[in-house]
């Protein structure tokens, strides 16, 4: 399995997938969406100049997750993009400001493949 497949085929499974009571790919996109905006509010923080462009890849993909969105699945899919949020939002605080240079190089590892299986969503 290529590494495109590989990435996606880890965020369709993951345990947050059923969470949004949807079908699997709202639940990717709203998952996407909530690790976008966590990296973007993380970028602003730190004054990233790469906030940006991620506030650009983030409203893509919640205009795709708007797109496949069931009327009335509102609340489940906004339940998910924070729940998604705030795990992106604890791997980047912990990437950092961490006193363990293991766990930080862990997490940043994990952030790039979670950035990642997002950004082969996204054509261009």
């Amino acid at each position: 399995m290529g590494t495109k497949r590989t990435l996606l085929f880890a965020l369709l499974m993951s345990p947050g997938m059923a969470a949004a009571g949807t079908d699997p790919l709202v639940s990717t996109f709203a998952t996407c969406t909530g690790q976008l905006s966590a990296l973007m509010e993380h970028q602003w923080l730190l004054s990233d100049a790469n906030a940006d462009a991620t506030q650009a890849r983030r409203g893509r993909m919640e205009a795709l997750l708007f797109s496949v969105m069931a009327p009335g699945t509102g609340e489940q899919v906004l339940a998910r993009r924070i729940d998604a949020k705030f795990a992106m939002a604890r791997l980047l605080t912990r990437v950092s400001f961490n006193h363990d240079p293991a766990d930080a190089a862990r997490a940043a590892s994990r952030v790039e493949v979670q950035i990642a299986a997002c950004d082969a969503l996204l054509l261009g």
